[in-house]
């Protein structure tokens, strides 16, 4: 899978991860993929909640050796 953007949000407490994938999105094409890192615990679950509410899609959700997590979001133009 071909990733569009890199949001490298470790660090950032909720709602930064969440806000930044939003104005992420709105500026890519349908199609195009995001990939959002984050080590925020609300992240796994504010993540997903906005991607069913916006209509973009959660492609993966995996861990990262470093206690993050690496989302993969696909924009549907929502």
């Amino acid at each position: 899978m071909k990733i569009s953007l890199e949001i490298d949000a470790r660090g950032l407490k909720c709602p930064l991860p969440v806000l930044r994938a939003s104005r992420a999105l709105r500026r890519m094409a349908p199609g195009q993929v995001l990939r959002l890192l984050a080590d925020d615990p609300m992240a796994a679950i504010d993540l997903p909640h906005f991607c069913a509410e916006t209509g973009h899609v959660m492609e993966t959700a995996a861990d990262l050796s470093d206690g993050g997590r690496a989302y993969l979001i696909r924009c549907t133009g929502a």
